[in-house]
């Protein structure tokens, strides 16, 4: 019963990470999904001088590699949980009010001007963002014209309820939902790979 309690307790931290456990889960995410994040990014033909946004950054490690991608570009960062800002700004403390910047917010109300980004991305962070069509309007408003949005899930069968069922406020959307939602905001060009599991969106305003 104990481990049971102490499971759903760590799992509360997929969402919100916050204190010791948080701390955890966000280590366990840098390198949890470390493959997934190489696989989605794969997808992109880096420029060096992008100005970059990752939403629901996390533990920072994302941010690291597409500062490494980007070498005369800018990154910012943005999670709705302070431990995760805490952590991802230690995680790239060398480039941090430099190259990197890294603040506490959420999807469906960006702290940036409009058309301010290159590229905007969402690895496993979309299950947390509520109202698509509001975190996704505000994606096209700060990108720039041309500029690209990436979506990397590791899920997208909606009928899959084994950790939806487990972790509070998480939803599992459709590739079918994602793309209309998309297209509904005035994004175009929406392509789609599958690998297993995974799932990649690119798309361009």
């Amino acid at each position: 019963m104990k481990n049971k309690s102490l499971f759903k307790k760590v799992l509360r931290n997929t969402r919100n990470p916050q204190g010791f456990l948080g701390k955890m889960m966000l280590f366990g995410m840098n390198y949890g999904h470390a493959r997934l994040a190489e696989w989605g990014m794969s997808h992109l033909e880096w420029q060096a001088n992008w100005v970059v946004l990752d939403i629901g950054c996390g533990g920072g490690a994302n941010i690291a590699e597409i500062l490494r991608r980007c070498p005369d570009g800018i990154v910012y960062g943005l999670d709705a949980s302070n431990e995760s800002v805490v952590f991802a700004r230690s995680k790239n403390r060398r480039m941090l009010g430099k190259r990197c910047f890294i603040d506490e917010g959420s999807a469906d109300l960006l702290p940036y001007s409009d058309m301010a980004f290159d590229l905007v991305t969402a690895f496993e962070t979309i299950y947390f963002w509520g109202d698509l069509y509001v975190a996704f309007s505000e994606v096209i408003r700060v990108l720039k014209p041309g500029g690209r949005f990436m979506i990397c899930n590791e899920m997208a069968d909606p009928t899959n309820t084994m950790w939806t069922d487990l972790i509070e406020g998480m939803n599992i959307h459709s590739i079918e939902e994602m793309e209309s939602c998309l297209l509904s905001v005035g994004f175009n060009e929406v392509k789609v790979d599958n690998k297993k599991e995974n799932i990649c969106i690119v798309t361009r305003k």
